[in-house]
């Protein structure tokens, strides 16, 4: 049965990771396809390929989720799976919606809700939640919003000369590199997290001798993301393109690679970042320069909600799923 639960775990990890593709798809090409620098397709295939190269960057983040969040002592399969469905149902349920939230803190608010039903209050490392999660939480979509902000501001400054359609057409161009950087800290980042809770179910059971991230685990998750980006999540493209801040060229740019700089940061550090969190902060940074009336910051309210509600409604549908998994394995 060991066995068994281990198959399963795996494949609905695969599963959440290829949710997280299409679910965050959106964070990567949003802006490249709203400005017309690329149409819908070829920014997904490029998107598709940045992810699965992002995917070997660096293990540093697999290894904050698998043993930095929950007690790696106390958990064991079942409250892996109970974590990965949670995160499941909360991305199926914002997707549907059209909401960019965090597929990273949905696996997060998982497998804490499951920790919690299993083992209480013990079963959760709360300094590590605390540094590793919420602090990053705060500061990336800040540092985001005014990286954004200011490095337009400099593009308006140094290309004041420029004629608007040559200007455009030239940060058209550009958005090719900035939509492909994104593309690739987005694989960097998320990909890492299905590889923590895979490396944490193959540690509990047995079948590693200690901690760590193997080759296979590096691979399949990177296909799995690869794949669901390639898929698409069209419905929060259109939120994350046009509804919050309608993007032009020059700021569509300067949004993805103050994103892009952010999220590679806080990955090599080892933060399980919100690359929803951090590419909306720049979207919206972006917006502020031509005027604040220019954000909607009425649709930027309700994706602020869909964040605060992220991780605790992943952690009760998980830690309500607990019982029924440990009933069936």
């Amino acid at each position: 049965m060991n066995d068994v639960l281990l198959v399963v775990v795996v494949l609905v990890a695969l599963g959440f990771d290829f949710t997280n593709g299409f679910h965050d798809t959106a964070n990567a090409v949003a802006t490249s396809v709203s400005t017309r620098a690329l149409s819908p397709r070829v920014a997904v295939l490029i998107a598709a390929i940045a992810n699965l190269a992002g995917a070997f960057v660096t293990t540093a983040v697999a290894k904050t989720v698998g043993k930095g969040i929950i007690d790696t002592g106390l958990a064991n399969e079942k409250t892996v799976l109970a974590a990965l469905i949670g995160a499941i149902v909360w991305n199926l349920i914002t997707w549907r919606a059209g909401l960019p939230s965090s597929s990273s803190h949905a696996l997060i608010g998982g497998l804490v809700g499951a920790a919690l039903a299993q083992s209480g209050l013990n079963g959760v490392q709360w300094h590590g939640l605390v540094h590793s999660v919420a602090i990053p939480a705060i500061a990336a979509p800040a540092i985001a919003f005014a990286g954004a902000f200011l490095l337009l501001l400099l593009i308006y400054w140094v290309f004041v000369w420029m004629n608007p359609g040559v200007a455009n057409r030239t940060f058209r161009l550009g958005q090719l590199v900035s939509g492909t950087w994104v593309a690739f800290t987005h694989g960097a980042n998320d990909a890492q997290k299905t590889m923590g809770v895979i490396a944490l179910a193959l540690f509990e059971s047995g079948h590693i001798s200690h901690f760590y991230i193997p080759t296979w685990v590096i691979v399949t998750a990177g296909l799995a993301i690869a794949g669901g980006t390639y898929v698409g999540g069209w419905r929060i493209m259109r939120t994350m393109g046009q509804r919050v801040f309608k993007m032009e060229p020059p700021s569509g740019f300067a949004a993805q690679m103050t994103a892009g700089i952010t999220i590679y940061s806080a990955t090599k550090l080892g933060y399980p970042l919100s690359t929803t969190h951090v590419i909306s902060g720049s979207v919206m940074g972006s917006g502020a320069v031509k005027r604040l009336s220019a954000v909607r910051w009425g649709v930027a309210g309700n994706i602020v909600v869909a964040w605060l509600l992220t991780i605790p409604a992943a952690g009760l549908v998980a830690a309500l799923l607990y019982w029924p998994v440990q009933a069936v394995f």
